[in-house]
């Protein structure tokens, strides 16, 4: 593979912006955390192993643990989210195009397979709120904003802006009421360090928008506080708040060190993790590392993954060539 590119300073379109914030969970700023106790969920039998699978690069084994507990506890919601957040690693992969030399989930229209992973999340979000009217807990109100976080996250990806907005304020409601009724639960640390972050890097002309539309401004600086909060104390997001804190300091700040150094503990953990290896491969492409970048490439391509799409679609993006512009196949 040929891993050079242009690495001079790129702008993303304001619909690129716009459908990057909502691929994350949507809140407002204001979590303070320096002195506050951490909440430790209480996850069932062996759905941290299964996590664990998640993002070592097998979602579709870990999905067997989750439906178990579907089966075995219908009523919590845990079970039907953690299904869909596999899913949408999957979804992600396959999503996955090369454009302004970065390699990202960008944008694409509707896919049969689409309804099932929104099913999961309504009916997430249905118990948790069902839960939480029988008895308010701050854990199901987090639940309840996850799901929504995870219909927010496909809207955005398939450029449905409305439905993005209604999922993702009602994302925001409830995440809002978890941290007041326990601020120590640092998976919602995470969701509002995206939102802060994702909001300060929006251009004029979005910004613009988003006070027409209402939308809480945010600060960067605090969103990485928070999301290296979420990477240290989370327990349903720490994964991905490194992923995404690493990603988004290379595609807004182009902060290619610092990012490659927050990435690489992904690999040393998920050594079978084919897209986290992309990453560090970009990051390294970015930074002038041609042999690393190859090789972090290479161990991709030589991974077997179980889902056939996202293993094609791996091979595909090693093949291109990351110098040019925008994709063409968009």
């Amino acid at each position: 593979m040929d891993c050079s590119c242009n690495t001079s300073l790129r702008q993303l379109k304001p619909s690129a912006f716009l459908t990057m914030v909502v691929l994350s969970f949507s809140l407002t700023p204001g979590s303070a955390f320096a002195q506050t106790p951490v909440h430790t969920i209480q996850l069932p039998a062996g759905v941290p192993q299964a996590i664990e699978q998640m993002y070592g690069g097998d979602p579709d084994a870990a999905m067997v643990t989750f439906r178990a507990l579907q089966k075995s506890n219908p009523e919590n919601p845990l079970g039907f989210l953690l299904e869909a957040e596999a899913r949408w690693w999957k979804i992600y992969c396959e999503a996955c195009e090369v454009k302004w030399g970065m390699v990202d989930a960008w944008k694409r229209g509707p896919l049969s397979g689409d309804d099932e992973y929104l099913a999961l999340t309504s009916r997430g979000v249905e118990l948790a709120r069902a839960q939480a009217t029988k008895r308010d807990s701050a854990e199901m109100h987090l639940y309840a904003g996850i799901g929504l976080a995870l219909e927010a996250r496909l809207h955005g990806l398939r450029y449905e802006k409305r439905a993005t907005a209604r999922a993702g304020v009602a994302a925001r409601a409830e995440f809002l009421r978890a941290l007041q009724m326990d601020p120590g639960l640092a998976d919602a640390d995470t969701g509002l360090g995206l939102y802060n972050y994702y909001v300060d890097t929006l251009s004029s002309f979005v910004k613009m928008l988003r006070v027409m539309m209402g939308i809480p401004g945010g600060n960067r600086a605090e969103g990485i506080r928070q999301l290296e909060r979420g990477m240290k104390d989370g327990q349903l997001t720490a994964v991905e708040a490194r992923f995404y804190l690493a990603k988004n300091l290379r595609t807004y700040d182009h902060d290619y060190s610092r990012g490659l150094k927050i990435a690489e503990p992904l690999v040393t953990r998920y050594p079978r993790n084919a897209v986290f290896w992309m990453l560090i491969g970009n990051l390294q492409m970015e930074l002038g590392h041609k042999d690393q970048a190859t090789a972090a490439f290479r161990t991709a391509e030589n991974l077997h993954i179980g889902d056939s799409a996202c293993e094609r679609r791996i091979h595909e993006l090693i093949r291109q060539d990351w110098s040019s512009g925008p994709s063409s196949s968009q």
